[in-house]
């Protein structure tokens, strides 16, 4: 029998994951939470094999709790059950530890080969996602290369920039000068193609350099 635990803050949504469930018979919803710190707990006590994770959850969300959920229960397998289909979504989920990303757009039939998939130890991501997210890997492969060229103070700067603040802010938090932040700045703009604060938002965030919010 395969214990299963559902993090989902939508009761009926957690209704409806359980009564599709149930018609398997080797498959059961052992527990139900609707926030992270919930289901940390329930996992805590009943060591389930599969948790079924949404994203947006109360206080943690999903994918910042999978490194938690990996500490936990460390054979755990982890399907993230999501509505949002961005590609970077996926990617900062695999990252973090997660076993598959299923779009809640997906069928029964979908569900069913992804619980299978991800519990036979493989990866499972949502066929409508596919080949955005095989484009993301490899275009986020290349960023992985890019970064390695940066300098720690440059790295040091782009969080600063991702997290809204000026360069007078980051002078004085890094006790330099404000000429001195931005030819950083400028410097590792120009080695990642970047050229405004919002794709380094993006960029930070795709390689987990600031949380998703």
């Amino acid at each position: 029998m395969i214990r299963i635990v559902i993090a989902e803050d939508h009761a009926l949504f957690r209704s409806g994951l359980k009564q599709i469930l149930s018609l398997e018979k080797n498959l059961n919803v052992e527990g139900e939470a609707g926030s992270s710190e919930e289901a940390f707990i329930l996992c805590a006590k009943l060591n389930p094999d599969l948790l079924l994770l949404d994203i947006s959850l109360p206080g943690m969300n999903g994918i910042e709790a999978i490194p938690r959920f990996r500490e936990i229960c460390p054979q755990m397998k982890i399907l993230i059950i999501s509505m949002h289909g961005n590609a970077e979504y996926v990617r900062s989920a695999f990252k973090a530890g997660a076993n598959g990303y299923l779009l809640k757009t997906a069928d029964s039939n979908e569900f069913f080969l992804a619980i299978q998939t991800v519990l036979a130890g493989n990866q499972y991501v949502s066929t409508e996602l596919t080949s955005s997210v095989i484009t993301m890997f490899l275009h986020n492969e290349k960023e992985e290369n890019l970064l390695e060229t940066l300098t720690a103070r440059e790295q040091e700067i782009l969080v600063c920039v991702a997290k809204g603040m000026s360069n007078k802010e980051i002078a004085q938090e890094l006790v330099i000068a404000e000429k001195t932040v931005i030819t950083h700045r400028t410097n590792f703009m120009r080695k990642l193609s970047l050229h405004n604060v919002r794709e380094i938002v993006m960029f930070a965030i795709r390689h987990n350099l600031i949380p998703m919010e």
